[in-house]
């Protein structure tokens, strides 16, 4: 992130359509570094083949199918850079469509983590009236990203929502155990995005206090059952897109 702006890409591909795209991108490329950071791991399949190609050449986008700010202005935006935040976000919205549904939510998901900076500092970058337009200009921003949380605040200081931008990420905590609970870690995971969002949406209500209590009682019990049984709640290992929709 260091290097010349003209040389370097680094990518975040949410699942495997879009890491191929990203790959093909890549391989065709010449006199760049190209980073690219995904999982080896079973993932779900988030865009077919076409929309992930369109997904990737943009780099940054809306994704429709997980918002329904549509027609209006969002409550917030869930944004999510990587393959692990992309999951737990989606899996976040999901909780806050069944519990939350009036809730006005937008999606952005980002491949190309240089679309983040201004147009002037990288090729790459977006523009502010385009950076405005999916990210707010006064909206709260829950960002779950797969790296340290003061890159990506690193990019953006510039921008006219930086200070709503509450930006989740890698803090140095991991161990030997489940791959949910290394989320839970780092305040990576669906339960904490959740609560993040309920804390700077006091127009939620009355139903937000009561499912932020669920939410921490979820993790004590998350806590014990991967001491119990040395894996994932079955509620997280089997969870579904649509799953409580």
């Amino acid at each position: 992130m260091n290097k010349k702006a003209e040389i370097v890409r680094v990518y975040l591909p949410p699942d495997a359509n879009c890491l191929l795209s990203v790959m093909d991108h890549c391989l065709r490329s010449r006199h760049y570094v190209n980073v690219v950071i995904a999982g080896k791991h079973p993932a779900p399949q988030w865009l077919a083949m076409d929309a992930a190609i369109k997904h990737c050449t943009q780099g940054i986008g809306i994704w429709q199918w997980a918002s329904n700010d549509q027609g209006a202005a969002p409550d917030v935006v869930m944004a999510c850079c990587g393959d692990v935040p992309t999951l737990e976000t989606l899996a976040a919205v999901s909780l806050m469509r069944e519990h939350l549904p009036d809730l006005k939510v937008r999606v952005v998901n980002i491949v190309d983590l240089m679309k983040l900076q201004p147009q002037t500092e990288h090729p790459h970058g977006l523009s502010d009236i385009d950076f405005d337009e999916l990210f707010t200009r006064n909206k709260p921003v829950i960002f779950a990203f797969h790296g340290y949380p003061w890159l990506i605040h690193r990019l953006i200081y510039r921008r006219t929502n930086h200070d709503n931008f509450h930006v989740r990420g890698y803090k140095e905590e991991g161990t030997i155990t489940t791959p949910f609970d290394m989320t839970v870690l780092n305040d990576l995971d669906r339960f904490h995005l959740v609560m993040d969002t309920i804390d700077r949406l006091p127009q939620a209500g009355e139903k937000a206090i009561y499912l932020k209590q669920q939410l921490k009682d979820k993790l004590i019990e998350h806590k014990q059952y991967i001491d119990q049984h040395g894996q994932d709640l079955p509620e997280i290992r089997n969870w579904r897109w649509g799953d409580a929709r």
